[in-house]
């Protein structure tokens, strides 16, 4: 390990005192002088002239050492052998001024020689960097060389963190502490932080009680961790850009010579642009694999969109061939390689294709309306068919565990088709519905209100309708809640289509024209399909069965009469006839005339309760309603039981004593049922 004079760690070493030679100096004593004329010879001459024996053995002896690469050691012994040869006093003094000149030609021999072998490791090292592309590689080759260079325990290099402002450890070689290898130094702590704000050079023969520098807890703990004790520092130089800080320190003392900041300062400048060209080179490659990554992508999309695109000219060109909803679902299956089927709104199937019946959670439906994409769920692919944010049904995919991302574009154009097919679908059926709706109006209409009407012709638009009015029809009345009546309507007319019939709404109930001749089982099925449809009580009073034009306008007049009759029997969402009603539906079916009814059974009490504002109908109902039981209906009617009895006694003297008999009761019992069912709103 070559040492020297020791150096102020804060004055940079110049790189040009690394490889100056002293030249030896006269030995005292002796001067020399110029010859001219009159005067001494030169001394060379005189030397020569004095010049013994023992001096020139001495000298030729110490030339054949210096010519054998002889340690220093057998060169400075040469004066103590002539002594002990016997050689005279002052032939000793010029053997020893010759060995001094012998030594100083052997210290600027080994200067130059180790000069020589800086250079040759400077240069296999810049060979060995140049050969080397990753930048870890490069890095860990820098502090490798620089360790075995200045023969230190440790090398390390830190990298500058221009976000940071500070200076971080990169890669160490020899290090054995993990705080020390996590170490960050602030620009102008500790001797690196130094180096790197300076950009210069700085050395410290000991460390721990250099107080010359910035220390700082974090930086002390992992230098005494590691246990380093001389430190040297030297920047890593890009131009004017400091990219980092190069280290070589020693667990013991020591004092970094010129030569050994020369050296590694040198070494740091090859390092530098390895570095630079290694991050190049990293650089240039990730761009390269970005940008291969990038075409990849660009290439898939290309054959992506290709794909669908050809598929969805493929799929529109066969809707506006006409093709049905199962044709597109067999052409999607196809090129799909899956299975495909098709639901509306409210789940139902409109068409399937190599699949079996299927249908889409709710949960998993409500995902793909709300991302407007295809979803995976419990084996099966589901895309909503939306029109905008309206949905107009769904399309699910069976037999693909798992679909590229082509083929998920791909089926995600299928369902724009298939919204695309569906809004023609229901553009016609809308036109159809009014068309079959205008004729349902037609025929609906009182003959007598309209004496023009021609049969004729209403049997003949209903023929190109596909409805036949000389076969048997029944005509069903439908009621619901009032917010409801809109999807009743919709539900109905899909309905008609389905079986045949027409649909509409006409006096605030929606009405099927049916081709049946059980209007019983009608109602009953109606009700019992739309209430399910809709969630919500669905009551439907049926009429019929009757053959031609003429007779729908009576038996939709007298469906109206049962569900009326439905209501005020407390059967709401139930289905019937007027034959399913009893004696009730055959006095509505009879058409007769209810109200003379009523005013002959009960009109002396009507009279009353008008003329006086009593409650005697409404005792005479609650005392038939609670079995003629006195006591529940005084509970009935919040009233004390004497006045039930007193209002019953005036009730007597209107309708007659026996009004309570059997015969009278069953009469009168009617008569109320009948007065409910033909009042108007607000009586009482």
């Amino acid at each position: 390990m070559t040492t020297g004079r020791r150096t102020d760690p804060r004055t940079p070493v110049p790189a040009e005192s690394a490889g100056r030679v002293s030249v030896p100096a006269e030995p005292r004593g002796r001067t020399s002088q110029p010859e001219g004329p009159g005067g001494r010879a030169s001394v060379p001459a005189e030397r020569a002239a004095r010049v013994t024996a023992p001096a020139e053995a001495a000298a030729r002896r110490l030339l054949e050492l210096l010519a054998a690469d002889a340690p220093a050691e057998d060169l400075a012994s040469q004066p103590a052998r002539s002594r002990a040869a016997g050689v005279a006093a002052p032939d000793i003094a010029g053997i020893e001024e010759t060995t001094e000149t012998a030594l100083s030609v052997r210290r600027v021999l080994d200067q130059y020689r180790r000069r020589e072998t800086e250079l040759v490791a400077l240069f296999d090292t810049a060979g060995d960097l140049a050969g080397l592309r990753e930048l870890d590689a490069v890095l860990r080759a820098i502090v490798r060389r620089a360790r075995t260079l200045l023969g230190s325990d440790v090398a390390y290099l830190t990298l500058n963190d221009p976000l940071a402002h500070d200076t971080f450890m990169r890669v160490t070689e020899g290090s054995v502490s993990a705080a020390f290898q996590q170490l960050r130094l602030g620009m102008g702590e500790g001797l690196g932080g130094l180096v790197a704000q300076t950009a210069r050079p700085y050395a410290s023969t000991d460390y721990r009680t250099d107080h010359r520098y910035r220390h700082t807890g974090t930086i002390d703990d992992g230098v005494a961790e590691e246990g380093l004790r001389g430190i040297l520092g030297v920047p890593l130089r890009l131009g004017e850009e400091i990219i980092g800080v190069l280290f070589a320190a020693d667990r013991t003392p020591r004092e970094f010579t010129p030569d050994a900041i020369a050296l590694l300062g040198s070494l740091a400048d090859h390092a530098a642009v390895a570095i630079d060209s290694a991050r190049r080179l990293e650089e240039t490659r990730s761009a390269l694999t970005r940008l291969e990554a990038a075409n990849a992508t660009a290439r898939a999309h290309g054959e992506a969109l290709h794909l669908a695109s050809d598929a969805h000219d493929r799929l529109t060109r066969l809707v506006l061939r006409g093709a049905g909803i199962d044709d597109v679902a067999a052409e999607i299956g196809a090129l799909l390689r899956g299975g495909v089927a098709v639901h509306d709104t409210d789940g139902s199937e409109l068409a399937r294709s190599g699949t079996g019946p299927v249908t889409p959670s709710a949960e998993t439906l409500t995902a793909s309306r709300t991302d407007g994409s295809a979803i995976h769920a419990d084996g099966v692919w589901t895309c909503a068919v939306l029109a905008g944010t309206e949905s107009l049904g769904s399309i699910v995919l069976t037999g693909r565990a798992d679909l590229s991302e082509a083929d998920r574009r791909l089926f995600e154009r299928a369902a724009l088709v298939t919204a695309m097919l569906l809004l023609m679908r229901r553009s016609v059926a809308e036109t159809e519905d009014r068309v079959r709706g205008e004729l349902l109006d037609d025929l609906l209409a009182d003959p007598t209100a309209s004496p023009r009407r021609d049969g004729g012709s209403l049997t003949l638009r209903a023929r190109r309708l596909g409805v036949n009015l000389a076969h048997p029809h029944a005509v069903a009345a439908l009621d619901s809640e009032p917010a409801l009546r809109p999807r009743l309507a919709a539900e109905t007319a899909r309905t008609a289509r389905r079986i045949g019939g027409l649909s509409g709404t006409r006096h605030g109930h929606v009405v099927l024209l049916a081709p049946c001749d059980r209007p019983g089982i009608l109602a009953r099925t109606l009700s019992a399909d739309l209430t399910r449809a809709l969630g919500a009580p669905v009551t439907a009073g049926a009429a019929g069965p009757g053959c031609g034009p003429e007779a729908l306008a009576a038996l939709h007049a007298e469906a109206r009469r049962c569900v009326t009759a439905l209501h005020a029997l407390d059967r709401s969402g139930e289905g019937a006839d007027i034959a399913e009603l009893g004696f009730i539906g055959v006095l509505l079916g009879d058409r007769a005339d209810v109200g003379a009814y009523v005013e002959r059974v009960l009109g002396p009490v009507l009279a009353y309760d008008t003329e006086r504002g009593t409650d005697l109908l409404r005792t005479l109902r609650a005392y038939y309603d609670q079995g003629a039981s006195l006591s529940r209906a005084k509970d009935a009617l919040h009233v004390h039981v004497n006045t039930v009895v007193q209002r019953l006694d005036r009730v007597a003297q209107l309708l007659g004593p026996d009004w309570n008999t059997p015969a009278r009761s069953l009469e009168t019992h009617l008569a109320l049922r009948l007065h409910r069912l033909t009042r108007t709103p607000g009586e009482p």
